[in-house]
């Protein structure tokens, strides 16, 4: 009867462990595809910002005003950009005060392994501030 026994908790371990482990491991690889897409889109937001900063005011700047930002160029600058790079992502909010812009934008992302178990998609987000600052007058400089 012992050896019954054992062979029974040997197949209680054979089915019970991989339930366990693999909602684990899908988790963990869900996981690491959500930090690789918001690390992406963290980039694409950062490239736009730094394509929509270098549109400069000439109109203002020709007046004697200081540097500052053509804000309808640079948010066309900015959509297009993320249109490019980043197809899924949401420009939310758009700030120009000044030379300087702030982006926030975010993206829907469904969720492929762990959607069995909560919800079908994560929302990634991502704000990044760039500034219009003028360009050095020599190389050594």
């Amino acid at each position: 009867m012992r050896r019954r026994q054992h062979g029974q908790a040997l197949a209680f371990f054979a089915l019970v462990l991989p339930l366990v482990l693999l909602p684990v491991a899908a988790f963990g690889v869900e996981a690491g595809f959500l930090a690789a897409r918001q690390a992406h889109l963290a980039e694409a937001t950062a490239q736009a910002a730094l394509d929509a900063a270098q549109q400069l005011d000439t109109a203002a700047l020709r007046a004697g005003g200081a540097w500052r930002l053509d804000p309808s160029a640079a948010r066309q600058v900015a959509a297009a950009d993320l249109a490019l790079q980043e197809p899924g992502a949401v420009l939310d909010g758009f700030i120009v005060a000044g030379a300087q812009l702030t982006l926030t934008v975010h993206e829907s992302v469904p969720l492929q392994l762990a959607g069995f178990a909560g919800p079908r998609a994560a929302t990634l987000r991502a704000s990044v501030s760039a500034r219009l600052t003028a360009g050095y007058g020599s190389p050594s400089g």
